[in-house]
C-alpha cells in the first residue's frame, strides 16, 4: 500500500524558516510528480509548489523566492523549505505525488502536516 507521510510542520514566528518532509512508501514503480499543497481554514486547496521528475520546478506566486521544492528519488521523499513565513502562510500543508505503482500513474495525498505562523 502507497503511503506519503508529512513532517516538520509546527508554530513559527513571522519571519523565520520551516522545512516539511514528505516520504513515500510501498511498491513504487516510479515517481512522475511529487508537491506540496496548502489548506487555510475557509480557503480551497492550493498548490504550493510543485517538481516532476526532470527536476523542473514550479512556485504559486505567493511563495516565490521564499519556499524551495527539492526531491531525493533515491530515498523517495520531497523536501520544501520554507522561509521569511508570513501569517498568510498558516495553513495545513499536504504532500502530494504522482506515482507508477501499475502501468498507470496515480495521484496520492499525504494526511498533511500543520503549519502555524504567528507571534
Amino acid at each position: 500500500q502507497v503511503q506519503l507521510v508529512e513532517s516538520g510542520g509546527g508554530l513559527v514566528q513571522p519571519g523565520g524558516s520551516l522545512t516539511l518532509s514528505c516520504a513515500a512508501s510501498g511498491n513504487i514503480r516510479s515517481i512522475e510528480v511529487m508537491g506540496w499543497y496548502r489548506q487555510a481554514p475557509g480557503k480551497q486547496r492550493e498548490l504550493v509548489a510543485i517538481i516532476p521528475s526532470n527536476g523542473a520546478t514550479g512556485y504559486a506566486d505567493s511563495v516565490k523566492g521564499r519556499f524551495t521544492i527539492s526531491r531525493d528519488d533515491a530515498k523517495r521523499t520531497v523536501s520544501l523549505q520554507m522561509n521569511s513565513l508570513k501569517p498568510d502562510d498558516t495553513a495545513v500543508y499536504l504532500c502530494y505525488g504522482v506515482l507508477r505503482v501499475s502501468l498507470v500513474p496515480m495521484a496520492y495525498w499525504g494526511q498533511g502536516t500543520q503549519v502555524i505562523v504567528s507571534s
